[in-house]
């Protein structure tokens, strides 16, 4: 926690995120509003405007521009830092956990990410059978199931847009991802995930897990989820955006 004047205290939180991402800024400040001015969030970015399977794609995410983005934040003074961002859903869940250690290591401070988030709610949840909703291409989104499956967790019914322009994702509406969700809910899976921090899910997903009865985990909302957890702040008041938050 951060003193700010005698009595007064606050988290301070740093995000990194791609550059073309439209959503995190905006729904993780409208998500974390309830905790204002006690946790506030800032970012930073670093160039990122295509995903996809070939060497270009994956150029966007060498470490050195992450760094420099991070360096700047650290004169914020934050307690911890994320990289939000799901990228290591299909690079390998060790790309964050190696990036962690060592934003840990360098600035001396706490670090998670989107995907470590994730993958400790799923911990935390017992989930075994997932829906996943992404608005990634064909060979992103099958990526991203084999490396769950190799952590046990088994994909039992997906849906996804397509896409590759980090920009459009944010271009995919509510109701179009609501009607994702409802579908892979078919299949009933023990949790459903929206895998895309810049896909616009942390305000709906609340509802659909009342109309659905399976807990709907969004990407922007379980990275603000691991920060707090960091960093020990109860979450409580942000019980009316998901079930995540009372876990």
């Amino acid at each position: 926690m951060q003193n700010s004047g005698s009595d007064f205290q606050r988290t301070i939180i740093a995000m990194l995120t791609p550059s073309s991402n439209t959503v995190v800024e905006p729904f993780t400040c409208a998500l974390a509003q309830p905790l204002f001015p006690q946790v506030s969030v800032h970012f930073g970015r670093f160039r990122v405007v295509r995903i996809a399977l070939d060497s270009n794609s994956n150029q966007q995410f060498k470490l050195d521009p992450i760094y420099q983005a991070a360096e700047l934040l650290m004169d914020a003074n934050p307690d911890v830092i994320a990289w939000n961002g799901t990228s290591a859903s299909w690079l390998g869940f060790d790309t964050d956990a190696k990036l962690c250690a060592t934003l840990r290591e360098r600035f001396n401070l706490k670090a998670t990410s989107a995907i470590l988030s994730l993958n400790r709610l799923i911990d935390k949840l017992g989930v075994k059978r997932l829906g996943l909703v992404s608005p990634y291409t064909d060979d992103v989104q099958q990526r991203i199931i084999d490396n769950y499956r190799e952590i046990g967790v088994e994909t039992v019914a997906e849906s996804h847009s397509g896409l590759s322009e980090n920009f459009a994702f944010a271009q995919v509406t509510e109701e179009q991802i609501a009607e994702m969700c409802r579908d892979v809910a078919k299949s009933k899976p023990d949790a459903i995930v929206i895998l895309c921090t810049n896909m616009r899910g942390p305000m709906i997903a609340a509802e659909l897990e009342q109309e659905l009865g399976i807990p709907v985990l969004d990407s922007v909302a379980f990275t603000l989820w691991g920060c707090l957890e960091e960093t020990g702040v109860p979450m409580t008041a942000l019980s009316k955006f998901g079930r995540m938050f009372t876990v």
